[in-house]
């Protein structure tokens, strides 16, 4: 009985979820592979160690701590994180705000501008760990703590488009975007800078639960008709590019209230 329900499982996983049945047996597969040579390798250097020292010194076997997936040819990136994190990072000290906030963007870029910028970072999930030089305060984009026309300066990177999905735990709501630039152009100063990034395609889609897509032109033009351009980049791929492609990609804006 135990087989048979097992084999109807594999057979509606087939049908239904061919994305599951690639991940388990292709490409666990391969990682395998992968992962055996690299142990051989791994052996290999462990004896070629303990030859070239005494034998006080030598590795012992119970302290073995293999590391086997980071041999590799070059240092791999993701490129949308790292790309925009550096670009807004740059525009942002660039301009000298006198204090700065930021709605839900990479810890790791709140962390390092918050070192060189006094920073307010808000979002709906605190923080596991603390730092000194971050004001948090958690909150939810649909309703920022704070007052009209107050906020100088404004990052959030790849944000708004998970607004309203549940990705993240946030309720779902299918304006959950345009509600959030709407709250963010309500707080930002007449002036004030709005840096951020959000996927862009030729149409709006919603990909769902993980982001959706804006057409640049609906997203400018429209939801965000109150702002200059003061600068636009786009990721696609490895690319970082001055240049507004068809294809899905990044788009990484610098808008001023007008």
């Amino acid at each position: 009985m135990i087989r048979i329900k097992f084999i109807l499982k594999l057979l509606l996983d087939i049908i239904l979820k061919p994305h599951k049945i690639y991940r388990i047996y292709v490409v666990n597969e391969k990682k395998q592979v992968l992962e055996a040579k690299l142990y051989k390798d791994f052996q290999k250097d462990f004896e070629e160690f303990n030859k070239n020292v005494k034998e006080q010194e030598k590795a012992k076997k119970e302290n073995l701590y293999p590391c086997l997936l980071d041999k590799t040819t070059d240092t791999e990136l993701e490129p949308t994180y790292f790309y925009q994190d550096a670009w807004a990072f740059e525009r942002i000290v660039k301009d000298k705000p006198t204090s700065h906030l930021d709605i839900g963007s990479h810890h790791k870029f709140v962390a390092h501008l918050s070192k060189v910028v006094d920073l307010t970072m808000v979002d709906i999930r605190p923080l596991s760990l603390p730092m000194k030089t971050i004001k948090f305060i958690k909150g939810s984009i649909l309703e920022l703590p704070f007052k009209d026309d107050s906020i100088e300066s404004l990052s959030s990177l790849c944000v708004v488009e998970h607004i309203g999905l549940g990705r993240y735990g946030d309720p779902i709501d299918p304006d959950g975007s345009e509600k959030s630039f709407k709250e963010i152009e309500r707080v930002i100063k007449k002036g004030g800078h709005f840096y951020m990034s959000v996927p862009v395609e030729k149409e709006n889609k919603i990909y769902f639960n993980a982001h959706r897509a804006f057409n640049e032109q609906y997203l400018l033009g429209k939801i965000l008709k109150n702002f200059e351009v003061i600068d636009k980049k786009y990721i696609y791929g490895n690319n970082f590019t001055d240049k507004l492609e068809d294809q899905f990609g990044t788009g990484c804006y610098h808008l001023r209230k007008k």
